[in-house]
């Protein structure tokens, strides 16, 4: 059972790179591009801390590969509707009860290193 304050457990994805259409002009979409995904995943680790198996906790690498995979097959006008549906896959993996995602777009001004969008999504 999962104890009360479950969102202080943490497994972060960080780092991660996706390559895939966006932007919001046409000319951005012609090529993809790079993209880098920091991913808080919030939840209950005393199990899998106690019972040392994978099944009770999140596979990270296969999260991450569900990410990728699931991201290549679409392209997006904003970063605001990538990061919605990271944390949708994310989601969708019932250990999880909150997520962060930060999606960072370099280049995407001129002045600055990158452009980034931060969301937060929990379960109701």
């Amino acid at each position: 059972m999962p104890h009360k304050d479950h969102n202080t457990d943490k497994i972060h994805i960080r780092d991660l790179k996706v390559n895939i259409y966006i932007g919001a002009e046409e000319s951005e979409r012609v090529e993809k591009q790079d993209l880098i995904l920091n991913i808080t995943l919030m939840l209950d680790l005393r199990l899998p801390g106690e019972t040392d198996k994978l099944v009770d906790t999140v596979d990270y690498r296969d999260l991450a590969l569900e990410i990728v995979e699931k991201l290549s097959e679409t392209a997006f006008y904003l970063l605001e509707a990538l990061a919605e549906k990271v944390a949708s896959i994310c989601l969708g993996n019932p250990h999880v009860r909150k997520v962060q995602v930060i999606i960072d777009k370099p280049g995407a001004i001129q002045s600055a290193s990158s452009a980034a969008v931060e969301i937060i999504r929990g379960r109701l």
